[in-house]
């Protein structure tokens, strides 16, 4: 397993983790994703500010706001802190990545042919071509005389188009 910043950060995946902002904000929320630039997602998240009041009695206090699913940029980001492991909750609403079984949808699959027949298929999803569609012939060369790979005359390079 390689040794880099992705792969400790991996570890912390759905865990609690307080960011601390540069701003001075913290973020309390559950660890969802990071990417190269240390951008973070966060869900559940909480912001946690501390107001200063300005008077002759300093006075400092907690403001709480919830905000629900954020992403924070990376250069936002002073220092990360786990809170806690994954709350017992989360385990039954995250699945694991891996591979997975393909189905089909239902959109775009092409019925048995027992049933196109006795329905009838769309203009278009029959058997044979429809008109003006797609390729299949190329056109005929122009007769001899006619064409020649010359523009008509007057119609030249440089010259304004007859009115």
């Amino acid at each position: 397993m390689p040794s880099g910043k992705g792969s400790k950060l991996l570890r912390y995946v759905e865990h609690r983790l307080r960011v601390t902002l540069h701003d001075g904000r913290e973020i309390l929320g559950t660890f969802l994703a990071f990417d190269k630039h240390m951008n973070l997602v966060l869900s559940e998240a909480e912001e946690f500010r501390t107001l200063r009041s300005k008077g002759a009695v300093v006075e400092e206090r907690l403001e709480k706001r919830s905000l629900g699913l954020v992403l924070i940029r990376g250069e936002n980001v002073v220092s990360l802190a786990v809170e806690g492991p994954p709350p017992p909750s989360m385990t039954g609403k995250m699945t694991p990545g891996g591979p997975g079984m393909a189905r089909g949808a239902g959109r775009g699959s092409v019925p048995p042919p027992s049933m196109q027949q006795r329905q009838g298929a769309p203009v278009g999803l029959g058997a044979g071509p429809v008109a003006g569609v797609g390729g299949g012939m190329i056109p005929p060369p122009p007769p001899p005389g006619v064409g020649g790979g010359m523009p008509p005359p007057g119609m030249g390079r440089g010259m304004p188009p007859p009115y």
